[in-house]
């Protein structure tokens, strides 16, 4: 390699692991039932944190509680994917790589670690 191609190779790293380090400071919110379930996951794919209005719960009906705060984690999860894809598109240069912002044909990122995958099978 020359040494050109060296540089913009290190740039590149130099640009991806600031865009990581800012995508894993970013904070998505996803609430569900009107605003009774809310959570927080970081860009890191980590829940910050979770509310559940206690007018929501009812002992003969966990159930509904459990539908609602799925759907406030899979909406904030889908949040944190669009960070990624949207924040790291611009540093492959529109190249198709699995991970960095890419899409596939179909135009969704790949799930980036094994809860998002989870969470897509529920859909």
């Amino acid at each position: 390699m020359n040494r050109d191609m060296m540089a913009q190779i290190n740039q590149m790293q130099e640009r991806l692991a600031k865009a990581q380090e800012e995508i894993e400071n970013r904070v998505a919110t996803g609430t569900a039932g009107g605003g009774a379930v809310k959570v927080e996951i970081t860009g890191a794919y980590r829940v910050k944190s979770l509310h559940i209005d206690p007018e929501v719960i009812d002992p003969d009906d966990l159930s509904m509680v459990e539908d609602l705060v799925t759907a406030a984690v899979n909406e904030a999860l889908q949040q944190v994917q669009a960070f990624h894809s949207d924040n790291l598109a611009g540093l492959t240069g529109g190249l198709n790589l699995p991970g960095l912002g890419g899409t596939d044909p179909g135009g969704a990122p790949p799930p980036a670690n094994r809860a998002a995958r989870r969470a897509n099978r529920g859909r």
